[in-house]
């Protein structure tokens, strides 16, 4: 039982799970019936189990190293040879559950999987370091999309957006830490303010393409999310130009990235 919850929360479950949810919510707004969302959740389930265990496994070193006892490994709620063997066993399992949408589809999926595990090892340290969010976060609806029909550019485009997006957010609480272990990352060479400002510019971007790239006039909800979307990112820069140790900058691109993901959703209905 120690061992199980440990890699439960290795696998980084928040994440995980809020992954898995979208991707199947999406399938199901495309028109991929419980069976095709039950496949798309397998496939993805696995995936995200891989990156995670994957993600703490590689960083085992740098997690002891800056005292990071909410990982378990560093608690030694689990080895770190386990939390590894579990991520090759979800990474193999994801081929052939991506494969049940399709060959076309599971060869996304997994281009898709590689790129992440790639991330952990060796890209998160290089200035390429959101090349992989960026593929990554591309081939995730078009992964979905693939089961039913060829998935659209501007999804693809809004994927890929947000995935960018997502890794310049995703550092902004850890740029301190990972500056004593040694990563050095696009965002790390950037600094904190600059990764910020092209967080929102990436995420807004994402939010374009998903109230205006479907064909026929923009709906409402894309309008809104996009109005609100540019309000927020004003609203949280002001702030933090203000005060320059605020978390306003980050709290507002997470806002807009659940403005995006509520988007997404929506606009699966009209692929």
């Amino acid at each position: 039982m120690r061992t199980a919850l440990g890699l439960l929360k290795a696998c980084h479950p928040e994440p995980t799970v809020a992954v898995t949810t979208v991707a199947a919510l999406l399938a199901l707004a495309t028109g991929r019936g419980i069976t095709g969302a039950l496949a798309v959740a397998g496939a993805v389930l696995a995936s995200q189990l891989a990156v995670g265990w994957c993600n703490d496994a590689v960083d085992a070193v740098r997690d002891i190293a800056v005292g990071r006892s909410d990982k378990p490994i560093v608690a030694g709620t689990v080895s770190r040879r386990t939390v590894a063997v579990a991520a090759v066993v979800a990474a193999a399992v994801t081929v052939p559950l991506a494969l049940l949408s399709g060959v076309p589809a599971g060869w996304v999926a997994t281009i898709g999987l590689v790129s992440a595990l790639l991330y952990n090892w060796p890209l998160k340290f290089t200035i390429a370091s959101v090349l992989p969010y960026t593929v990554s976060f591309a081939a995730l609806p078009a992964f979905v999309v693939m089961g039913v029909a060829r998935p659209p550019w501007w999804l693809i485009a809004a994927g890929a957006l947000l995935g960018a997006g997502a890794h310049f957010a995703n550092v902004l609480p850890d740029l301190d830490d990972d500056a004593r272990t040694g990563v050095r990352g696009l965002p790390h060479r950037m600094g904190a303010r600059a990764s910020a400002a092209v967080a929102g510019a990436l995420l807004f971007a994402a939010t374009a393409a998903l109230a205006f790239g479907p064909p026929g006039p923009p709906s409402w909800t894309g309008i809104s999310a996009f109005a609100g979307a540019g309000t927020v990112l004003v609203v949280g820069g002001y702030v933090a130009s203000r005060r320059p140790t605020s978390r306003a900058a980050f709290r507002a691109v997470l806002l807009v990235a659940v403005l995006d993901v509520v988007l997404l959703l929506s606009t699966g209905l009209r692929v």
